[in-house]
């Protein structure tokens, strides 16, 4: 085990993509621990040389942080971006927050901004955030909130996800002063409701979303499917309970297709959330409204995984003690399989090994690997003298390493330790 940061300052890790993709560097962001958002530079750690390296800095009083590699070279981060001069009408919220890349040391918007009417299609009228590259480095999913909406009535402004492609930029006319360009163009591919009907597959909030397999996954029909996400929506049960359950959508793989736009603008209307493309429709996968502990587990929070081969979706949901554990459904459908068994429960996020054998998370004080056939369990250190942060638990693309934050005299430290993969 070592420790890579030792600055009185927290270190904070995103869920996945953390590492460059030559797996020596951490990528990492300063924001203090709990829900504030003040961090102002996006930094990246040597595992080997312990030497760090400040990769952007914010400026006009604008914040940054979570911070995510894509996983194939040249190094490309991406992050969210809070509001330059922010003042009484417009700061740092979940609707006043766009992704920022760097590449080369270049920055540019991820996402282009447009909240002046009829909207612009490929640009957003809000926030992104958590942006998340696909395995091969294309695209990117993030979740988002709508400014429009929350103009309007708040209560409209419900949480989605969405997808930026590479056919930007997107140039929106730019009569606010607030609005700007970006080098992807961006679409919702969720759908929700402020007021899902009791027992249907309506939801309320789209989050937590992971990108399915390497090369997406093959279909109960047989034929391939490229591309895909799984997310958590929260339902409503029949006695009104919100229930989290488990979502896929599929996506189109052409420009043309991601183009093509409903009922619904691709960028919304006055009271209307933008909406996904023609034909893409959100599918259930878990029924749990039956079970002694229905839904998704929500702490620890976790975020959708898939295997890199596309034939197991993991998440995170109680066993009949109460207990947070692992369960692996196919992104086809059918019943979800109880993975880990644990007496003290999965205690983190977790991730998958490249290798699509294991899955690395907390459990108790430890950091473990799960056989993902088997569900035996792997210390990987020993129990530790307080428990790591339930945040982030994080491969090296080259599987040799896993990564993790623990408090140290009162600040989150990062740290790595083999995995004998």
């Amino acid at each position: 085990m070592k420790q890579l940061t030792f600055a009185p300052r927290n270190h904070q890790l995103t869920n996945i993509n953390t590492w460059t993709p030559d797996s020596r560097w951490l990528v990492f962001d300063v924001r203090p621990s709990g829900a504030s958002f003040t961090g102002k530079t996006i930094e990246r750690v040597n595992i080997e040389s312990g030497e760090l390296e400040v990769i952007y800095q914010a400026h006009h009083e604008a914040h940054v942080g979570v911070v995510t590699v894509n996983p194939c070279p040249p190094a490309r981060y991406v992050f969210i971006h809070g509001p330059e001069n922010p003042d009484a009408q417009w700061h740092y919220d979940f609707h006043h927050r766009r992704g920022v890349v760097v590449s080369g040391g270049q920055a540019e918007n991820l996402d282009a901004m447009d909240i002046t009417p009829p909207g612009t299609p490929g640009a957003l009228r809000g926030g992104s955030h958590v942006h998340v590259w696909s395995p091969d480095g294309t695209r990117l999913s993030f979740t988002y909130n709508d400014h429009v909406l929350h103009e309007y009535n708040p209560v409209l402004d419900l949480r989605n996800v969405g997808v930026a492609l590479p056919w930007g930029p997107v140039h929106p006319p730019c009569h606010h002063p607030r609005e700007y360009s970006g080098s992807h163009w961006c679409a919702l591919v969720s759908q929700t409701t402020p007021v899902p009907r009791p027992g249907s597959d309506d939801i309320n909030r789209a989050y937590e979303e992971g990108w399915v397999g390497n090369n997406g996954y093959l279909k109960a029909d047989g034929a391939h499917q490229r591309w895909a996400l799984a997310f958590i929506g929260n339902t409503l049960a029949q006695s009104g309970a919100e229930v989290p359950e488990l979502f896929i959508v599929d996506l189109p793989e052409n420009e043309a297709d991601w183009k093509r736009a409903g009922a619904v603008p691709l960028q919304g209307a006055a009271t209307q959330m933008p909406a996904p493309p023609l034909g893409v429709k959100q599918r259930r996968l878990t029924f749990t409204h039956g079970r002694r502990y229905p839904g998704l587990a929500t702490m620890p929070r976790h975020w959708i995984r898939s295997d890199p081969g596309g034939e197991h979706l993991a998440f995170l949901m109680r066993d009949d003690n109460g207990l947070a554990q692992i369960w692996l459904i196919s992104p086809a459908g059918g019943e979800p399989h109880q993975l880990t068994h644990s007496i003290s429960g999965v205690a983190s996020a977790f991730n998958w090994h490249p290798s699509g054998h294991w899955l690395g998370f907390v459990q108790g004080k430890q950091i473990v690997m799960c056989d993902a056939s088997s569900g035996g369990i792997k210390a990987l250190t020993e129990i530790l003298p307080d428990a790591p942060s339930a945040d982030a638990v994080v491969f090296s693309p080259d599987g040799k390493h896993i990564a993790w934050m623990q408090e140290v005299d009162g600040f989150r430290q990062l740290f790595i330790t083999q995995t004998g993969q």
